[in-house]
């Protein structure tokens, strides 16, 4: 057997595997939601408030106990994201600066995701996460993964979950986790744009392999800190470990302010020189349709002895018409004078509007113009000429599922 054909075969197995539990889950879930409870004799049983779910995060209720239990409380989920897009460049390669939308004119698969999830609560203080993600977004994802094992390309998250009994609960996490930085994420349906920023492709981190711990310290601050491999690596590259915190405060329900701050040697057989990174996230939602978001990027790191830098800087606004249509634009800038992010010495800028519609719950459609632009010559059309800058018409559909009570 190939190594090709024995990593798809190992790719495909794992799928099955995970698709398989994951039936057995919704499978076991059913049955327990059909199953009248046993009381004991002379019992009275309160119902919930209305609008309640007892099986949610935080909800002190007694564990059931046994198999059908266990799978009363696992989450499990799945996404499919394909798109559409037209590139004024014609690349003949993926688009450069672009995460996960980078063909052009052609309909493109980006990813496909399966998790099975079990949250820790103070009645089942034990929980997991594990996502599986598949496609080019998974290859682009793990491109500067130091391992040799072709399987952790497909694992986008693992890790086990601890709430310790202290004060209101301190979880602490063990293993492969998303980077806590940035204002977007891997998954489209949860940002505003259907493309990523250029602060989420070019400024920070994907994912880390290490143990964190949060801990809410009332019901207007969150902090957590970490300890990791470093920056995408889940096998470490050098003598070092990173470090992170963050701190998020919520001061009135309209606000949320998130800051983080992680530092560490990332270059590979180097302890010695340490990149550092300071990401700040504001959003405030201006009215029950209206919401605003800014976030900001600041890193530092040393090559060959010399300092580098970059930054960024990104504001969104969302618009939601109704319940069915939304709009959402976003305009960034980010600086890379010494090249040290995009191989280029230069300044990005782009500017996205993004047309939203969800004609079912678990379905959705997004139209996307964007403009970027650069003060140097990198955008290369077909012929080989190179441009300081390119538009973009996408096209995203988007289908998710989840057994969690919406």
């Amino acid at each position: 057997m190939s190594v090709t054909h024995r990593r798809r075969w190992l790719q495909w197995a794992a799928v099955e595997c995970l698709v398989g539990f994951g039936l057995c889950v919704v499978t076991a879930r059913a049955v327990v939601a059909q199953t009248p409870a046993v009381e004991a004799p002379g019992a009275a049983t309160t119902p919930a408030p209305d609008g309640a779910d007892p099986d949610q995060p935080g909800v002190d209720k007694k564990a059931e106990p046994g198999f059908l239990g266990f799978f009363r409380s696992v989450e499990v989920g799945g996404l499919v994201d394909l798109y559409y897009d037209y590139y004024s460049t014609k690349p003949v390669d993926d688009a450069i600066y672009r995460n996960f939308d980078a063909k052009h004119n052609q309909f493109g698969f980006s990813m496909a995701e399966v998790w099975l999830a079990r949250v820790p609560t103070t009645s089942q203080r034990a929980g997991f996460t594990f996502k599986m993600n598949f496609g080019p977004a998974a290859n682009m994802i793990n491109a500067f993964e130091p391992s040799k094992l072709q399987i952790l390309e497909n694992i986008e998250q693992s890790y086990v979950s601890y709430l310790a009994p202290m004060g209101k609960g301190l979880q602490i996490d063990v293993g492969k986790f998303v980077t806590q930085h940035g204002a977007e994420v891997i998954e489209s349906k949860d940002n505003w744009n259907y493309s990523r920023s250029l602060l989420f492709a070019l400024a920070i981190p994907y994912y880390h392999m290490g143990v964190r711990a949060t801990y809410a310290v009332n019901d207007k601050v969150t902090v957590m800190g970490n300890v990791v491999n470093g920056w995408n690596n889940v096998v470490e590259n050098n003598g070092g470990k990173t470090v992170g915190a963050q701190i998020a405060v919520k001061p009135v329900p309209q606000v949320s302010i998130v800051q983080n701050y992680m530092a560490g040697p990332e270059q590979a057989d180097d302890s010695n020189d340490w990149r550092q990174l300071s990401d700040t996230t504001v959003t405030y939602t201006a009215t029950p349709k209206l919401s605003l978001m800014a976030n900001y990027d600041y890193g530092r790191d040393r090559l060959a002895g010399l300092g580098v830098g970059w930054q960024g800087i990104a504001g969104y606004a969302r618009y939601q018409v109704n319940k069915w249509w939304a709009i959402a634009p976003r305009v960034e800038w980010f600086d890379d004078p010494q090249g040290f992010m995009t191989g280029t010495a230069q300044a990005l800028k782009e500017g996205t509007l993004t047309f939203e519609v969800k004609p079912v719950d678990n379905l959705l459609w997004r139209i996307e113009y964007r403009r970027e632009l650069s003060n140097a010559t990198v955008f290369q059309n077909t012929g080989g000429d190179l441009r300081t800058n390119r538009n973009s018409v996408a096209f995203g559909v988007l289908y998710a599922f989840t057994s969690k009570p919406q």
